[in-house]
């Protein structure tokens, strides 16, 4: 046994009443009754206890009860040198029962010390309280040397037992209090990943609007500021008009998305390249639902190639080829090039940024750079 177990407490979740059941609770009150019962029997039994001697023996018995109150108090806070006090005082009067005749609550006191400190102290400075005690209990009690033994002996275990029980309920309430705790944390953690995915989708969805809707704004001001006819100005205004439409109908998909219902990923890439002039959608391998959070990276990543297309090469033939394999799905999105459109040096440039911190969230990585003809962009998530 390592020093530390000599002078450690136990618990204050042991010492304590959290984990105890109302059965338990109740047989306690009963020992403890009965302990109250049978100091009252042994003070006033005696035919010889009348007048002063009777009020000192209920004093007697009310003092022993509070100090025990207040051992149970100070141990409970861990307050080792009043704890010995309390005790000590309680050793005491034992003592003085014994000498004015009050032998039966003397006893009861003395084996009551003994079961005390062994549940409740350390056991450096249990074990001396519980010798004292039960030294004192064998050298008063008057049954045969056998009974005496075998008395003290079970006294001394059960306040072991006491303690070894006391500390596996303390264990049990720290093992659960750590497990609310952890589930807990656990729910935080989950509400905090789904606040940063529905604000991920909002930030893509209204960056990916948006940005369409700047592009043709943009065109319609230099249009304005070039002195182009009204048709040329009236189609930008009404392209923004037709993006802020769709990027309306791309919020609703993602509020549905958030909610898990999302349609086929192929039919979402049709539906998206049928909208831009000169793109092609090509889908190979074993086709197979994908998880939400991939599936909407490889939208979203459409999205916003096609749109850099439009931005910065406006006409260009775009190909769009989505690839199932075994584990992992590839994106890979291409045009043919072509002359920088007019808002080649609007916005932040913060589009492949975005893509690329979407893919690594997933565990997955994203290229983008230009190639023989234009520029190529290639996401592949693990699925």
């Amino acid at each position: 046994m390592t020093e530390n177990a000599w002078t450690r407490w136990p618990s204050r979740e042991a010492l304590g009443r959290a984990g105890i059941s109302r059965p338990r609770r109740m047989l306690a009150w009963a020992a403890r009754t009965l302990v109250l019962g049978m100091l009252l029997w042994g003070a006033f039994s005696s035919g010889n206890v009348h007048g002063w001697g009777a009020v000192g023996g209920a004093a007697g018995v009310i003092v022993a009860a509070l100090v025990s109150w207040a051992f149970f108090r100070t141990t409970l806070a861990h307050r080792l040198w009043p704890s010995l006090a309390l005790i000590i005082v309680l050793l005491t009067l034992a003592v003085v029962a014994q000498t004015v005749g009050f032998r039966v609550p003397a006893l009861v006191i003395w084996c009551g010390c003994a079961i005390g400190a062994l549940e409740r102290l350390p056991l450096a400075a249990a074990l001396p309280v519980t010798s004292i005690a039960l030294a004192s209990y064998a050298a008063v009690t008057d049954d045969a040397w056998l009974t005496t033994v075998a008395t003290t002996v079970g006294l001394a275990l059960a306040g072991y037992v006491l303690r070894l029980d006391a500390e596996a309920r303390g264990n049990a309430q720290r093992l659960l209090a750590q497990e609310r705790a952890a589930r807990v944390a656990e729910a935080e953690s989950a509400a905090l990943a789904e606040r940063a995915r529905i604000a991920r989708e909002i930030h893509d969805v209204l960056a990916h609007s948006l940005s369409a809707q700047l592009v043709h704004l943009e065109a319609a001001r230099l249009l304005i500021e070039r002195g182009a006819d009204r048709e040329q100005i009236l189609e930008r205004v009404v392209a923004a008009r037709g993006m802020a439409h769709d990027g309306l109908a791309e919020t609703r998909q993602a509020l549905s998305a958030l909610c898990g219902e999302l349609t086929p990923l192929e039919d979402f890439l049709s539906e998206l390249v049928r909208a831009n002039d000169g793109a092609e959608v090509t889908v190979t391998g074993e086709r197979r639902p994908l998880p939400a959070e991939a599936s909407q990276a490889v939208r979203r990543v459409a999205q916003e190639a096609l749109t850099n297309v439009r931005k910065h090469a406006p006409g260009a033939k775009v190909r769009v080829r989505l690839d199932y394999s075994e584990h992992q799905v590839t994106l890979d999105v291409r045009d043919s090039g072509g002359p920088p459109g007019e808002l080649t040096g609007s916005g932040g440039g913060y589009g492949l940024l975005g893509m690329r911190e979407r893919a690594e969230l997933l565990g997955g990585s994203l290229e983008a750079g230009p190639h023989e003809e234009g520029f190529a962009v290639t996401l592949k998530v693990p699925v």
